[in-house]
């Protein structure tokens, strides 16, 4: 029997742009993996769903260094149980079906990362979002991006 596992929502949301927007991405390349699809399309996006998680989980835990969180240690050891299990469904996938394959990823992702995002990640939001040094980066950024906009429009670039 199925499992329904919950599906990307702006509940899911924890108030930190960047980090939601890589929740979302990681969500979204889970869902991918359902619907017509050969193998070599399937293990090409496990290889970018694993590739994009690692990456996720590094600017988190970067985040987290800097504004010096007391739990890091614990988050660290959470994500490194996910990257195990990242780890051990990239060696198991060239033994399952395309439809396993997308059922573990699906209790991966709609599963743990959900309840970890739930449970875990939403305990270092407030500590994040009162840092001086996150919301001068995230200013900082801003104009940057506003900036670049400008001179976009001032030259018809595009890019």
């Amino acid at each position: 029997m199925k499992t329904n596992f919950p599906a990307w929502s702006s509940d899911i949301e924890v108030g930190i742009p960047e980090i939601d927007a890589q929740h979302r991405e990681l969500f979204e390349l889970a869902a991918s993996f359902r619907g017509n699809g050969d193998e070599i399309r399937v293990m090409k996006s496990l290889v970018m769903l694993c590739d994009y998680a690692k990456v996720h989980l590094s600017e988190e835990e970067n985040m987290l260094a800097k504004i010096g969180y007391p739990e890091i240690a614990a988050h660290r050891s959470a994500h490194g149980e996910f990257r195990r299990m990242l780890r051990q469904l990239l060696e198991d996938a060239r033994g399952l079906s395309l439809d396993q394959i997308a059922d573990r990823v699906e209790a991966l992702i709609n599963g743990w990362f959900y309840n970890h995002i739930m449970h875990v990640d939403r305990d270092y939001v407030p500590m994040v979002i009162a840092d001086k040094k996150y919301r001068s980066e995230r200013l900082d950024a801003c104009r940057t991006n506003l900036a670049a906009s400008a001179k976009r429009e001032d030259t018809g670039s595009p890019d």
